[in-house]
């Protein structure tokens, strides 16, 4: 399986990166193409090959990554469709509001359309630890989703969804990861204030939040669920969890996540 990723900067660096340290495609089957020679430099000595040529890309990959800003989408798919093989390619869509109908208008060829799906990483794609949203958009098979999904689960985390939910999956968890840092910044600060040195303080919380996420996934425990295991009545967890809620933080973290999709 050839792999071809169009944009190489922070989302396309992140997915190339994933690529090369996961085991899914070999790295002799990668090829990656940006517009700044800069940002193909450092994968020049991991890939199979470095372009700023996105036609020379698209011709060459089984799966074709485009991952530009959204105002850039039209214009790149328009530059490469006529060296793309609708009947051999598929083609992944890396782009934040783009629409399966905008889709079908830049890429109608002859008649034809090619499989294309939209897609939402996050950044910790890089780490093989992205949660990823996948939507069929045009002219795909259930056959071809699943190949899809195999390849980015390689990568994290998959779920196949519907594009009216991808504002939604994208500040839950492309946006959301920021979020996740947020706190763990003020955690760590809080640290701090309480005594530790700031780099003791960061690792810490780190280790915390990674202990409670693999104590969810490894019980299936619902999180308020496993709160009650730690709070005895009276205590100190449950009386910092209070003031957490008397400043609001349930309702900010809410708020926060439906401001995204505004």
């Amino acid at each position: 399986m050839k792999v071809s990723v169009i944009g190489a900067g922070a989302m396309g660096g992140a997915i190339v990166e994933g690529l090369i340290r996961g085991s899914y495609v070999a790295n002799g089957d990668i090829c990656v193409a940006d517009a700044s020679r800069i940002a193909l430099e450092r994968f020049a000595d991991k890939v199979s090959n470095i372009t700023t040529d996105n036609r020379m890309a698209a011709m060459g990959g089984d799966i074709v990554f485009v991952v530009v800003k959204p105002w850039l989408v039209e214009q790149v798919l328009r530059g490469i469709k006529d060296v793309f093989n609708y009947d051999r390619q598929l083609l992944v869509v890396v782009a934040a509001g783009i629409t399966g109908e905008q889709l079908k208008t830049w890429l109608a060829k002859d008649g034809q359309l090619p499989p294309t799906w939209l897609c939402i990483p996050n950044i910790a794609i890089a780490q093989l630890a992205s949660m990823t949203f996948l939507v069929p958009s045009v002219a795909t098979s259930p056959q071809q989703t699943e190949q899809l999904r195999q390849l980015l689960d390689s990568m994290g985390r998959t779920i196949v969804t519907e594009e009216r939910l991808l504002p939604a999956g994208t500040t839950l968890a492309s946006c959301g990861i920021a979020y996740a840092m947020r706190y763990l910044r003020a955690a760590s600060e809080g640290g701090v204030e309480l005594g530790f040195k700031a780099d003791d303080a960061k690792q810490i919380v780190m280790q915390t939040m990674k202990g409670a996420v693999e104590l969810l996934q490894a019980t299936g425990l619902h999180p308020e669920a496993a709160i009650d295991l730690v709070t005895t009545p009276g205590g100190v967890t449950i009386k910092g969890l209070n003031e957490m809620e008397h400043a609001g933080f349930t309702s900010a973290v809410i708020r926060g996540l439906k401001a995204g999709v505004k």
